[in-house]
């Protein structure tokens, strides 16, 4: 399990007063509203940055930090990841679990015969879709509940029915 979790990345700057344009990589981009801290992922180094305000503009956040009131001081920081750590992630409903907890589990079909490993989900506007890495190639399968039967998190384990036509 995976202790961060990425929620945006740092797309520009914006004004000189330190403020940057970030963009959400969230499922739930309203949590900047609420938002008291986040982590820096500089490729270097890991930075703990207090928010202190954050406005929506478009489809981008403006995010000010605590002590970061200049554009030179965080201008270096373009492209960057902000993460939050489990703790201050968003709370799960019941039967939900993180993406990133997923990913590296085990694939099975639902006559129980290994089928790959979860590589990646993507967002589409329908539906996550899991890429699940199958006899050395990459196979889409859209999470419905035709094609994803379970997802056990204890037992590391998806169970997918492949439907006719996923592997042409």
């Amino acid at each position: 399990m995976t202790d961060l979790f990425r929620i945006g990345v740092i797309a520009n700057t914006h004004g000189i007063k330190g403020e940057v344009k970030v963009f959400p990589t969230t499922g739930e981009p309203d949590r900047y509203n609420y938002l008291k801290e986040v982590i820096l992922d500089t490729g270097k180094e890991k930075k703990t940055l207090e928010v202190t305000s954050a406005r929506f503009f478009k489809n981008l956040v403006i995010v000010k930090f605590k002590g970061i009131d200049n554009i030179n001081d965080i201008e270096k920081y373009k492209g960057c990841e902000l993460f939050v750590t489990r703790e201050n992630a968003i709370p799960l409903k019941e039967g939900e679990c993180y993406i990133a907890d997923m990913i590296g589990m085990d694939v099975v079909t639902d006559d129980g015969a290994g089928f790959g490993v979860l590589k990646d989900v993507m967002e589409t506007g329908a539906n996550l879709v899991f890429v699940v890495m199958h006899e050395g190639k990459e196979v889409l399968l859209p999470d419905i509940p035709e094609c994803v039967k379970e997802v056990n998190i204890e037992e590391n384990r998806i169970t997918v029915h492949i439907m006719k036509g996923l592997l042409d």
